[in-house]
C-alpha cells in the first residue's frame, strides 16, 4: 500500500470517520498522535482523581521508648563576684548560714556575731536534665535562678555545687562563670530592663558524676509509648514493625502502648532499635479539637474541626464613664473653701449585631471563612465558638488551656 493511498493528515473528526468507513488506513504519525492525546488526557484524569500519597512520621517521632529518658537534678549553691547586686543580707537570713559552712568546709573558722556583708553574693537554685545513656566525666548544660532578692546575676561565678536526683543521689557537679541574656540600667529613681537577670546558664556547666541504668538490655522485650492516646497509631506502629522484622515482633496492648520482642545481644539491639525508629508511619487523622487560649486569646484549631449549619447574632457591648471635675466657691466673706466633686457619667452602648446564617463546613478552611465573616475579635471567638459548641454546631472537643 502507498502512503499516498492513507488518510492524509489535517482532516477533521467526521472525515477521518467517512475515510476509516470506506476502508482507507489511518496514517502512521496521525495513529501515534492519537495515542499520545489519549494518555494526556488519562495522565490528567489520574492527577485530578487519585489521592495524594498522606504524610508520613517516623516511628521516633510518634513513640519512644519505655525508661529511655531524661532526669531532673537540683542543687543549692552560691553565686559569687557580683557587683553589688547580691542578696541583701537583711532580708535573706540563710546567706550568712550558707557562707560560713562553705568556708569551715575550706578550713575556714568564722567566729560567732560575725556581721558578713555579703552583698557581692547570691543564693541561687541550680537545675540540670541528666540525659539518658549520660556516663561519669560527660558535661551537661545547667540553669541558675535567683532564690532571694539579688539585683543581677550578671558577671557571677557559680561555686562547686553538688546536683541530686530524685532518691537524694549526686549525679553531677556544676560551676562555672554564668551567662545572662538580659540587660539593664538605673540612674536618678529610672530603672530600664530587658529580660530576666536573675536567672543565667553555664553551657557544660555540669560533669556528670554518675549514670542512670537504663531497662533497654533488660528482659526480652522492650515497651514503645506513644505520645498521644491513639488506637489507629498504635496498631500502625505494630504493623510496620511486623512487616519490616517479621509477623510476632510487635504487639499493640492498647492505644499507648506497644510491646516489641527484642533480639539477645546489646549490639543487635542497639541496630534493631536503629532500623525500627526510623520505619514510616501513615497517620490517621487526630480527633478534632479547638483550643483557646483564655490570657492571649489564641484560638487554635486541627483539620478534624468541621461546623455544622446554624445562626449567630453577634454585637458589641461598651460601657462609657466619663467624670467632669466641678468645683464649689464659697460666698464672700463666709470663711469657707472651696471644695472639689467629681461628676461621673455612665453611658452604655451596644451596637446591634446582625443575625448571620453560617454554612456547613466540611473542611477547616470552610470553617475559617464562616467564622471571619463574623468579624469578631479573637476574645469575642472564645465566647462564640463555647456557645456552637454548646449548641451542638461546632463538631469538635474544646480545650481551654
Amino acid at each position: 500500500m502507498k502512503v499516498s493511498d492513507m488518510i492524509p493528515l489535517g482532516l477533521s473528526e467526521g472525515e477521518r470517520h467517512s475515510a476509516e468507513r470506506k476502508g482507507t488506513p489511518m496514517h502512521p504519525i496521525d495513529r501515534q498522535l492519537r495515542w499520545l492525546l489519549s494518555m494526556a488526557t488519562l495522565a490528567v484524569s489520574a492527577a485530578l482523581w487519585w489521592p495524594l500519597p498522606s504524610h508520613a512520621a517516623r516511628v521516633k517521632e510518634v513513640a519512644t521508648v519505655q525508661g529511655v529518658r531524661s532526669n531532673a537534678l537540683v542543687g543549692y549553691g552560691l553565686v559569687m563576684a557580683l557587683d553589688g547586686t547580691g542578696d541583701q543580707t537583711t532580708s535573706i537570713s540563710f546567706l550568712p548560714q550558707s557562707m560560713i559552712a562553705l568556708l569551715q568546709q575550706n578550713g575556714v573558722t568564722v567566729p560567732q556575731g560575725t556581721n558578713m556583708q555579703l552583698k557581692n553574693v547570691a543564693a541561687v537554685m541550680v537545675t540540670a536534665q541528666l540525659p539518658a545513656f549520660a556516663q561519669p566525666g560527660q558535661t551537661i548544660d545547667v540553669t541558675v535562678s535567683s532564690m532571694g532578692n539579688a539585683k543581677s546575676l550578671r558577671g557571677g561565678t557559680l561555686i562547686s555545687t553538688p546536683l541530686r536526683g530524685a532518691d537524694g543521689q549526686i549525679y553531677a557537679m556544676a560551676q562555672g562563670n554564668l551567662f545572662v541574656g538580659g540587660a539593664g540600667a538605673s540612674a536618678a529613681g529610672s530603672k530600664v530592663q530587658i529580660n530576666s537577670l536573675n536567672a543565667g546558664r553555664i553551657p557544660d556547666g555540669a560533669t556528670v558524676e554518675r549514670s542512670v541504668p537504663t531497662p533497654l538490655n533488660q528482659g526480652d522485650t522492650l515497651q514503645l509509648d506513644l505520645n498521644a492516646n491513639d488506637y489507629s497509631t498504635a496498631r500502625e506502629v505494630a504493623r510496620v514493625i511486623n512487616r519490616r522484622m517479621g509477623e510476632g515482633v510487635a504487639q499493640a496492648l492498647d492505644g499507648r502502648t506497644v510491646r516489641v520482642r527484642m533480639p539477645t545481644s546489646p549490639e543487635e539491639r542497639v541496630a534493631f532499635l536503629a532500623d525500627v525508629e526510623n520505619l514510616p508511619v501513615e497517620l490517621a487523622m487526630p480527633a478534632a479539637k479547638v483550643v483557646l487560649n483564655a490570657r492571649t486569646g489564641s484560638v487554635v484549631m486541627n483539620q478534624g474541626v468541621t461546623l455544622s449549619a446554624c445562626a449567630v447574632a453577634h454585637g458589641n457591648l461598651a460601657v462609657v464613664i466619663n467624670s467632669t471635675p466641678i468645683v464649689s466657691q464659697p460666698t464672700a466673706f463666709s470663711q469657707g473653701r472651696a471644695v472639689t466633686t467629681e461628676q461621673a457619667d455612665i453611658q452604655i452602648r451596644s451596637q446591634p449585631g446582625m443575625l448571620i446564617e453560617m454554612p456547613a463546613g466540611a473542611k477547616l478552611s470552610d470553617v475559617v471563612k464562616a467564622l471571619n465573616t463574623l468579624g469578631a475579635t479573637p476574645q469575642d471567638l472564645l465566647a462564640i465558638l463555647q456557645a456552637m459548641k454548646s449548641a451542638g454546631a461546632l463538631n469538635a472537643e474544646i480545650e481551654v488551656i
